[in-house]
């Protein structure tokens, strides 16, 4: 029997009146139409049946098994493979030998729900349905599916065996659970729509499963046979309303599930893949579904057990799928195809029906014009910055706060807490807690049994439990152990709103939880490296919790719940990319960087990128010392020289502006009284702190504390501490506490230098004693007050070796002419070491990552972290430069841009930027107009400070340049 194109066209037409097209038909349908045709009437019946055949086969196969293969394909004309475990390489290579065994292209098809790594090694795996179904945002969702659908064409696969459209209202779900977009069938359809219209644009074809709906079964269709109970009635309006929509939108295939569903098909325990009412009468003729039919697995146990071979594939067929998937006797099942094809049991129109729409489908993922696979940068294709930049992505918009009483979360008040971090599951937490660590002091606390983690945790008072189990598959424990749930309740009962709970599993884990005494609970759904660190950055406010719960995770935690938290404006941390920074050119700073070491410039340094409140680029090179076998991490400690002057004596003299305390137009002697009678007088404060004050650039005042062999003096020197010797300038040398006031006598005596601009320290000395004489405390206690302990940069402040160990800060110099010995710990400015340590204008520490937070406090105009520090109209007042039209370029403490070709950046940032640079080798700069903050810190001083190999070669600023050429577009 013929098959007349004319007639085919017609049916075609037909079903577009009818308000439901063919989602295989293509554009160019008349073109497809004479292929799909012409090349039906070439084949024979055997080549017609075995087209409905799409065999398993794993690309890590024994090589018996691939001549098993290769035999089907030559010999039974087998249409498809459906290809399961291996690697990528290997599986291009084996397609691509299948493939040129086959006369008529073969339909390759994969489950790759969450991407290719589903089967194959070495490859992307995106989120899970469940994360998915937690983002509201279903743009996002498509953008998943299309990055999947392109690995998979990358990877010569024609169809996707996804989405799973299965509304999963069974916790207890054993196969599908996390496969699900949740229980809620408005965003399961959503969802799946998204998804697979993102994938259908890459031109891989989607597939819904499992149908008529698998999602409340509490049995694996692998191994038996799972009862649906629901009445049609329930089925219609919930099971199968995601189908509708999609189906709607233009979905390519169904497959069909292995159930049993009395209320639609009479027949007792007859899988529903086997069921003509099902399939013929639900799918095809109530849901007017066009596309392709798939069994599943026909060799699973849900419907292998049906009748003899072959019998479950022509069972099958005879009930409305047009493809059997992974059959397990295809010649067996081949020949009792023929035998009914024979005996008139289906008619050569069925047969047409099914097989042209097999080709259809190959037609339109182009196998009418096959090309083969090429394997080059295969890997590097399916393993791309597209991939983490979706990713992260999807995750940020995933994870969810179901509860926040008291308002917990974004936690603040960072000065007040005293955090500890409890570890449950038995997967990796390192990411999280690291992460925790970039924003706070977080400790791990382990114990044994509740009362020893009782007793460790009373110092502090908040509590972090971190819930982490395997991300392997989806198909892992999710649930806490009874020991766990008993730590839980009690540490909960006793603490109250100071425990916060993080789920880096299913949300079915909070399941049978009291979560009454837990006051913070939030779900980041997987275990990944990205949704450990991200939930980090919720907890701590740097980017907004925006997720809803796909599924009812508690009593109290129904489906869709889900708390919005915005961003607190603290910098968090992510990829260049998602700022609008290319990572390829920004390669350019480690060449730079790793100039600067191979030039010996300076052992070691850290360099910090930050733009659009996000730290992108963070990393330590080089060794402390050039003797060092330890490596330079970002975590290490410098001395950040000058730079203390913007970061330490500034932000507290700006405070005091907009208290009243302190005006700019204050002269010296109004903020010192001593100072009534001196040349220095009448400097007010804009122009000593824009350096225009004619102040001397620096007083050596160690020297005269030197004995005649120019070593620190027994007259003011002890070697250890003593009644009236309590200034600690360095390891066994103490300077005699009168030298204080000797300090600022002589800072009175200076003369007024002619330059009017001379970049000074001496203004610094003046404002540091005024701050301390106005407050009555420390400037290093102010500062930490006010600033680093509230920001959650607890790595800075003075005179580090109080909070740190000597290997976890830099030295700075090996001294040889005042304090004889390796400055560690100890500040390298001397004037600021005879002030303990705590000078205006030297002495503070910290490492990069702490510098950015501050810079951009500054760069968003005093706010950050949820709080405000400084009036926006203080920040603009201090970063003006008022003596620009006498040449001067600086802001009041801030350095600005150069006014002419040379100065202290690349020149290529905007004129509202800002920032400083220091003696040891350190530098920063923010530019708002950009929003970019830049940090670079290095010892240069080591082992000498006469190596200037860093000032000459500009390399700090042609560092800054490389990050301004890596702006995109």
């Amino acid at each position: 029997m013929r098959f007349n194109l004319t007639i085919f066209l017609l049916f075609l037409y037909f079903l577009n009146a009818q308000g439901q097209s063919n989602p295989l038909v293509s554009r160019d349908s008349m073109a497809q139409q004479r292929w799909v045709n012409l090349t039906y009437e070439k084949m024979t019946l055997e080549e017609k049946l075995g087209q409905l055949f799409m065999v398993s086969v794993a690309s890590n196969q024994d090589k018996a098994s691939i001549e098993k293969i290769k035999s089907l394909i030559k010999t039974e004309k087998i249409g498809g493979l459906i290809f399961s475990k291996g690697g990528p390489v290997q599986q291009a290579k084996l397609t691509n030998k299948f493939q040129s065994y086959s006369d008529l292209p073969l339909l390759v098809g994969m489950d790759a729900e969450w991407g290719l790594a589903m089967r194959l090694d070495s490859t992307y795996a995106f989120p899970w349905n469940m994360t998915l179904g937690a983002i509201k945002d279903n743009a996002i969702v498509e953008k998943v599916g299309k990055q999947i659908g392109k690995h998979a064409k990358r990877m010569g696969v024609h169809i996707n065996f996804a989405p799973d459209i299965d509304i999963n209202t069974n916790p207890q779900n054993p196969i599908i659970g996390n496969r699900s977009f949740g229980e809620d069938k408005y965003n399961v359809a959503e969802k799946g729509v998204a998804f697979m219209q993102g994938m259908e644009s890459a031109g891989v074809l989607s597939s819904g499963k499992h149908f008529p709906g698998h999602g409340d079964t509490s049995v694996d269709s692998h191994l038996t046979l799972p009862t649906i109970n629901f009445t049609k009635e329930r089925l219609d309006s919930v099971e199968l309303y995601p189908y509708k929509q999609l189906i709607k939108a233009g979905l390519s295939s169904v497959m069909v599930a292995h159930l049993n569903v009395p209320s639609l098909e009479i027949k007792k325990n007859l899988p529903s893949s086997l069921s003509e009412q099902i399939i013929t009468g639900i799918l095809k003729e109530k849901l007017k579904f066009k596309g392709l039919v798939f069994t599943d697995a026909l060799n699973m146990k849900g419907v292998s057990t049906q009748g003899k071979k072959g019998d479950v594939e022509l069972a099958a067929f005879m009930a409305g799928n047009d493809i059997l998937l992974m059959p397990t006797e295809v010649q067996a099942a081949k020949e009792k195809l023929i035998k009914a094809y024979n005996k008139g049991k289906f008619s050569e129109n069925r047969l047409a029906y099914s097989v042209k729409k097999i080709l259809l489908a190959k037609y339109k993922v182009g196998l009418h014009k096959y090309k083969p696979i090429v394997t080059k940068n295969l890997y590097k294709d399916l393993n791309t910055l597209e991939d983490d930049l979706i990713y992260e992505e999807a995750i940020e918009n995933a994870i969810t706060v179901v509860k926040n009483k008291f308002y917990l979360m974004g936690i603040k008040k960072l000065e007040n807490k005293k955090i500890a971090y409890i570890k449950f599951g038995d997967a990796d937490h390192k990411p999280f807690l690291n992460e925790l660590n970039k924003f706070a002091k977080v400790i791990p606390i382990q114990g044994n049994d509740v009362a020893t983690l009782k007793k460790k945790l009373k110092p502090y008072n908040l509590v972090i439990i971190g819930h982490h189990r395997s991300n392997d598959t989806p198909w892992k424990a999710y649930s806490l152990t009874t020991k766990e749930k008993n730590i839980l309740q009690e540490i909960s009962k006793e603490r109250g709103s100071n425990v916060i709970l993080s789920v880096f599993t299913k949300p079915y884990a909070l399941l049978n939880l009291d979560l009454s005494f837990i006051d913070g609970v939030i779900v980041g759904y997987q275990n990944s490296k990205v949704a450990q660190e991200k939930t980090a950055q919720v907890l701590f406010g740097a980017i907004a919790a925006k997720g809803k719960l796909p599924v009812s995770a508690n009593t109290t935690l129904p489906v869709n719940s889900g708390v919005e938290l915005k961003s607190l404006k603290r910098l968090g941390y992510s990829i260049p990319e998602r700022v609008g920074l290319s990572s390829s050119k920004l390669a350019e700073v480690d060449k730079l960087v790793q100039n600067g070491l191979d030039s010996l410039m300076f052992p070691g340094a850290q360099v910090l990128i930050a733009r659009k409140g996000k730290v992108i680029f963070n990393k330590g090179y080089g060794k402390p010392t050039y003797k060092s076998n330890e490596k330079i991490t970002p975590n290490h400690i410098y001395d950040l020289a000058s730079v203390t002057k913007i970061l330490a004596t500034l932000p507290m003299v700006m405070k005091m502006e907009q208290e009243g305390k302190i005006k700019l137009n204050n002269t010296f002697q109004e903020l010192i009284p001593a100072y009534a009678d001196t040349e220095i007088k009448n400097v007010t404060v804009l122009k000593a702190l824009s350096h225009y004050g004619r102040l001397p650039a620096w007083i050596a005042f160690y020297v005269s504390t030197l004995d005649k062999k120019r070593k620190p003096s027994k007259e003011f020197y002890r070697e250890q501490k003593l009644p009236g010797f309590s200034i600690k300038v360095a390891d066994n040398l103490y300077l005699t506490d009168a030298y204080k006031d000797s300090i600022y006598n002589r800072i009175g005596r200076q003369d007024l230098k002619s330059n009017r601009y001379r970049y000074s320290d001496v203004s610094y000395y003046v404002m540091k004693k005024y701050v301390e004489d106005t407050y009555g405390k420390g400037l290093d206690e102010l500062a930490s007050d006010f600033i680093y302990k509230p920001i959650g940069a607890f790595q800075t402040g003075y005179n580090p070796l109080k909070n740190h160990s000597k290997k976890e800060i830099v030295p700075s110099e090996e001294d040889t002419y005042y304090r004889y010995q390796t400055v560690q710990g100890y500040v390298h400015d001397m004037g600021a070491a005879m002030q303990g340590g705590v000078g205006g204008h030297a002495g503070l520490f910290s490492n990069a990552n702490d510098v950015a937070k501050i810079m951009q406090m500054y760069l968003q105009n005093g706010y950050y972290g949820g709080d405000r520090y400084l009036d926006s109209r203080t920040v603009k007042k201090f970063n003006t430069c008022y003596f620009c039209d006498k040449n001067v370029r600086r802001g009041v403490g801030f350095d600005k841009p150069q006014l002419e070709k040379s100065g202290p950046t690349c020149g290529c940032v905007s004129r509202k930027s800002f920032g400083h640079s220091g003696f040891t080798g350190t530098y920063t700069w923010a530019d708002p107009e950009e929003e970019i903050v830049y940090v670079f810190l290095s010892n240069r001083t080591y082992p000498t400070a006469s190596n200037t190999l860093l000032v000459k070669s500009g390399l700090r600023t042609r560092i800054q340049k490389a990050i301004y050429d890596a702006i995109i577009n």
